[in-house]
């Protein structure tokens, strides 16, 4: 399960992408639309920048815009930045791997299974991008 954080990040994100093209947009706008606590969008959109998916303008026409297209940001990578692992179990975890202290993967039917899951999720994930979100 996603959480609430990586949810508004997505949907922040995806209406960004559909209004692309107005130049930057503003919080306020983004979080009244969206139902997005502003506060917590503010916190959401300082993480995305400082991961180089966004960048911001100040002042006069300022606002947040998007500092990589969003056809070229994949879900997964949002998904990574905002929450962490994808795996649900960190022995699964391709970018977040640790072992289990009590387990022996290769006998280990949970792992082996919450392997194919994290494969069947990043199937989807690693090849829809924001811009998917915002046009389907």
């Amino acid at each position: 399960m996603i959480s609430k954080k990586t949810q508004y990040g997505l949907k922040a994100l995806s209406y960004m992408a559909q209004r692309e093209n107005q130049g930057p947009i503003l919080i306020a706008d983004i979080s009244v639309d969206q139902k997005i606590p502003i506060k917590f969008l503010e916190a959401i959109l300082l993480d995305l920048k400082k991961a180089g998916l966004l960048d911001s303008k100040k002042g006069k026409g300022g606002g947040y815009y998007f500092a990589q297209p969003p056809g070229q940001i994949k879900v997964a990578t949002v998904i990574r930045l905002l929450d962490g692992p994808i795996a649900m179990l960190p022995c699964a975890s391709l970018n977040f791997y640790k072992k289990c202290e009590d387990c022996n993967e290769l006998t280990c039917g949970l792992n082996h299974l919450m392997k194919e899951v994290r494969d069947a999720s990043l199937a989807i994930l690693e090849n829809r991008t924001v811009a998917d979100l915002a046009f389907l």
